[in-house]
């Protein structure tokens, strides 16, 4: 066999070849050419390495999808419904409330939950409750905690119980009427309320 006849042989073989993955300009059959698909992977492979943010600046669609540019993005009607019958028409401010709790709850029986403020506790201006709300629990309005200012000026430590993936919202109601709020989303890994 001649070294011209294989060249044909393997020309033939990489135009079959081509055929059957697509019209035989390099692109599959989903039309993604090599380079689309390269990009797609390092693109993919980058996001799970550094996390979401990524996705925030390249696709901010698919970051809005995923509730990344704010607790309010994900915010359901239940949840606006409670807050409407809590709070009426009064604004709720994000900020001061601090909400510390893990973003990732390998079991949903028990979820620690830290809240606090970071405004200054005077006894003309203290925490009255804070309000805690998980958006896909059975009961949305979760506990509220009454202070008065002889003792509205520690954090409040408590476990949570959680359905599934939420957010967790946190609202401090100050004595003079102010509503702070703070909003984590926290992936479930076990149903808490099962």
């Amino acid at each position: 066999m001649s070294t011209d006849r294989i060249s044909r042989n393997a020309d033939r073989a990489d135009a079959s070849a081509a055929a059957a993955l697509g019209d035989g300009d390099g692109r599959g059959a989903a039309g993604v050419g090599r380079r689309g698909f390269l990009r797609a992977g390092v693109l993919a492979a980058a996001g799970l390495a550094f996390g979401r943010p990524l996705l925030r600046e390249s696709a901010p669609g698919i970051a809005r999808m995923a509730g990344m540019l704010g607790p309010d993005d994900e915010m359901i009607e239940a949840v606006r419904q409670v807050l409407k019958a809590k709070f009426g028409d009064r604004p709720i401010q994000a900020g001061h409330v601090q909400l510390d709790i893990p973003t990732d709850a390998p079991d949903g029986r028990a979820v620690p939950t830290i809240l606090d403020i970071d405004l200054p506790i005077t006894p003309n201006s203290y925490v009255a409750t804070y309000h805690l709300l998980v958006d896909h629990n059975p009961d949305i309005y979760l506990a509220a905690y009454h202070l008065s200012a002889a003792n509205g000026e520690g954090p409040i430590e408590t476990r949570i119980k959680m359905r599934r993936t939420s957010y967790v919202r946190a609202i401090a109601e100050m004595n003079t009427g102010e509503l702070w709020s703070a909003a984590t989303k926290v992936f479930v890994g076990l149903n808490g309320c099962g």
